[in-house]
């Protein structure tokens, strides 16, 4: 493998362990997305179609035996499994390493990261008021996370996501698409006229060439198939109001300018197969899954709420609007 794609591959695993060391939220915020992607890595995904790439460690008495020590730091001992677990927090792309490569490069950054918590805890730094306080949150982020997987990872199994798959996707006919190209221009009256010319049997495509400011004039300012809502509401409208072959008879206002539309072709969709489907559902699945949990979590708890200088908020703060009035 060249030396810099050793270092690219080796670069996830570098921001991992760095973010670890430095007490860095490895969860990456409190929002929905960000959660969803951290529970997503300790979720159960499918079953792989190829063993996996590190050793699974032994049940009962030989576990011991083939759990050995492969490091201390002050005497303090790293096992296999650390590494084993370890590699089950890294992104994706570092689980493709073979084991003789990231095992070596992981139990090093391991050994620096224990060498640095050493010193640390030798200059005090535990007890200082931040870092204390930075531990606590680190651990909350844990509990957050693990309570979060426990919660949703079992209902995210493949079999789950299939029946979601029929559900949702297998069931129901393939979105509309239209193919369509357009000329792209300033103000109102050029698009009439181009739009003049292209009636009199003008070429779209030179006309595009010679006026759009979209990019996509170079390409004769074809768009390809979309759907719906892939565009700005008043041109899919327009768009999927036409048939195949038709140019706008007026041009179509947008916050990129007038446009100028001519529709090819109109289809519906493939049915993505569940294979292509899966990650998207799976993901989906545990999103729902989260705010669910979150909201399972608030009804178990007392919320109180003040302002953000610590003052009770009045009454009118927190009164609901009145119902509008029904016409």
């Amino acid at each position: 493998m060249p030396r810099f794609r050793l270092f690219v591959a080796v670069n996830p695993l570098r921001r991992f362990l760095l973010a670890s060391l430095l007490g860095l939220p490895l969860i990456g915020g409190v929002t929905a997305q960000a959660l969803a992607q951290t529970v997503a890595q300790t979720t159960p995904a499918p079953a792989p179609t190829q063993p996996p790439a590190t050793p699974q460690p032994v049940a009962g008495a030989a576990a011991a035996a083939a759990d050995p020590v492969v490091a201390k730091v002050n005497g303090q001992p790293i096992h296999l499994s650390d590494l084993q677990a370890a590699v089950q927090s890294l992104p994706q792309d570092a689980h493709n390493m073979p084991t003789a490569t990231l095992f070596p490069m992981l139990l090093e950054q391991m050994i620096d990261g224990r060498a640095l918590v050493i010193e640390a805890r030798k200059a005090g730094l535990q007890d200082d008021p931040t870092v204390h306080r930075q531990m606590d949150d680190a651990a909350d982020r844990v509990l957050q996370t693990a309570m979060l997987s426990k919660v949703v990872g079992p209902a995210v199994t493949d079999d789950a996501v299939r029946a979601r798959y029929q559900h949702d996707v297998a069931s129901k006919p393939g979105e509309e698409e239209v193919h369509a190209r357009h000329i792209l221009v300033d103000n109102e009256d050029l698009a009439k006229q181009i739009i003049v010319q292209l009636k009199q049997g003008a070429d779209f495509a030179a006309l595009a060439k010679q006026y759009s400011k979209d990019p996509g004039a170079d390409h004769s300012g074809d768009l390809g198939f979309f759907r719906k809502d892939e565009m700005v509401p008043e041109f899919a409208a327009a768009a999927f109001a036409m048939q195949p072959n038709q140019i706008s008879d007026t041009p179509v206002h947008t916050q990129f300018g007038w446009h100028v539309i001519q529709v090819l072709e109109i289809r519906k969709a493939p049915v993505p197969t569940f294979e292509e489907a899966r990650n998207g559902l799976r993901q989906k699945m545990i999103q729902e899954g989260i705010q669910q949990a979150l909201k399972d979590a608030r009804a178990e708890v007392t919320v109180e709420k003040f302002n953000l200088d610590g003052s009770m908020p009045r009454a009118t703060d927190t009164a609901q609007p009145p119902p509008a009035a029904k016409p």
